[in-house]
């Protein structure tokens, strides 16, 4: 009985395993002739209604079992309304000011002479009319500051406004009836027992397939038809990864597209690269890593021109600008593609872009990035994930959904400096992305605030009180 039940199960192996060996020709073929069957798409409208019907399923048991209180609450953070107002904040730097804060206050009529000059009281009249009362500003600030962290929260997972069926939540909707029970039984299925396997079997080809691609490249001439090879070979093998994600992109604006110069986009995952990659070819420019990461980084490197620093070399900033230079004065070379945060973002805010990638002289390409948490998290805590969990979360979500913005090329105007010319880039891309603009340096995540910081503050308050 054993023997004849063999070949039954043999069939079945078989019809279940061929489906995932065939599929992946057909995602080779479609990204070679650079075709789309709809088929990503569909599935992502499908999801967006099945989203629908669980968000409705929850708010109607919340009505029958949840007080009018808990509901207002939620909603208030649904919408992400803040407690705290921050119009008056003395420590929020304002660009148009000389100051941090309001420093132009003005002295009261009766405290003026006759002449109309304010008092300047010397230091022992400041002395005898100092209150504790003229610190309560910064205390108010400081207290502030620890209820909403604008930096700290920038480094979290973005709260979503309706559950997406993942795990990756505290509040247990599951449970909530029956209906989105059976829903999250079975996309807990599909996700791990199907798309999973499926993903990690197309993106470990399509890692061959790019191995194997740009070391053809790498054999060919300098010149014309070696850019023209490894512009297609890029993008055909940037979108068989993609698929491993189950990725739609949707780009705005192509006329816009980085043709030389410089790039600059804003940053959340390592997969930005990939995002871009799949329209355009560009050169990168980073450390160099080990591992998955550093497999890539050598195949690369083959068939295009890239920067690759050592550990050391990264905190040279004049070898750095020094060979960004020299690439982009070569005409034949592709745009640099460059990140100026220098750490991912949670997808909700662009932070300090830094200066060196604006001091060139080049031609920048703005390109805002915005992706859609309802499918999945696109953010990397690389304090929290390493890159192979990171992958793992990635290939367990429904999709990664994003749109992408290219934007008109940008100079930097006479007598501008590289510090204003970054920060108005940076505005450009907060807005056309929906973004929120933040001034603060994203590199407080892994170290302490520095002393000239805490000095300025201190300078910034007694130029208050001279004042007052």
């Amino acid at each position: 009985m054993v023997v004849a039940v063999l070949p039954a199960l043999q069939v079945l192996g078989f019809f279940c395993v061929a489906p995932f060996f065939l599929f992946i020709p057909a995602i080779v073929f479609l990204a070679i002739i650079n075709r789309s069957l709809g088929v990503r798409k569909a599935y992502v409208k499908l999801l967006v209604k099945i989203f629908e019907f669980g968000r409705k399923t929850i708010e109607a048991e919340n009505k029958n079992g949840v007080t009018k209180e808990e509901r207002a609450k939620a909603k208030t953070e649904c919408n992400g309304t803040t407690v705290i107002s921050r119009e008056d904040l003395i420590l929020a730097p304002d660009p148009d000011q000389n100051y941090i804060g309001n420093n132009n206050l003005e002295v009261p009529e009766s405290e003026e002479s006759k002449s109309g000059l304010p008092r300047r009281p010397s230091f022992e009249t400041l002395k005898r009319e100092f209150q504790l009362a003229d610190c309560f500003d910064l205390v108010k600030a400081g207290v502030e500051a620890i209820i909403e962290d604008q930096v700290t929260s920038r480094f979290e997972a973005e709260e979503l406004k309706s559950w997406n069926l993942l795990t990756r939540t505290n509040r247990q909707y599951e449970f909530i009836s029956w209906q989105l029970s059976f829903m999250w039984v079975a996309g807990f299925f599909i996700r791990y027992s199907f798309l999973l396997p499926m993903r990690v079997l197309i993106c470990f080809y399509g890692v061959l397939w790019l191995t194997l691609c740009t070391a053809i490249v790498g054999y060919l001439p300098n010149g014309r038809l070696k850019r023209w090879v490894n512009r297609k070979v890029s993008m055909m093998c940037f979108n068989v990864l993609s698929s491993a994600l189950s990725a739609v992109i949707t780009y705005h604006n192509p006329e816009n597209r980085p043709k030389k110069g410089i790039c600059v986009a804003n940053h959340t995952s390592p997969i930005d690269v990939l995002v871009l990659m799949c329209d355009n070819t560009y050169s990168l420019i980073g450390q160099r890593h080990g591992g998955f990461l550093g497999v890539l980084q050598r195949a690369l490197a083959r068939a295009s021109p890239h920067i690759w620093f050592e550990r050391g070399e990264v905190k040279d900033r004049a070898t750095v600008a020094d060979r960004m230079k020299s690439h982009v004065e070569a005409p034949d070379n592709p745009p640099i593609l460059i990140f100026p945060e220098g750490t991912c973002i949670n997808n909700t805010s662009v932070m300090q872009f830094k200066k060196g990638s604006f001091e060139t002289g080049s031609v920048i390409y703005p390109v805002a990035i915005k992706y859609d948490p309802k499918f999945g998290d696109a953010f990397w805590n690389s304090s929290k994930y390493s890159m192979m969990q990171y992958l793992y979360m990635m290939m367990t979500s429904w999709a990664i959904v994003c749109e992408v913005w290219y934007l008109p090329p940008m100079h930097q105007n006479e007598g501008e400096t590289s510090i204003d010319f970054a920060n108005r880039v940076k505005k450009v891309i907060a807005q056309q992305g929906g973004l929120v603009d933040l001034m603060w340096d994203g590199q407080l995540k892994r170290m302490r605030a520095k002393k000239e910081w805490k000095e300025k503050q201190q300078e910034e308050f007694s130029k208050r009180l001279k004042f007052e």
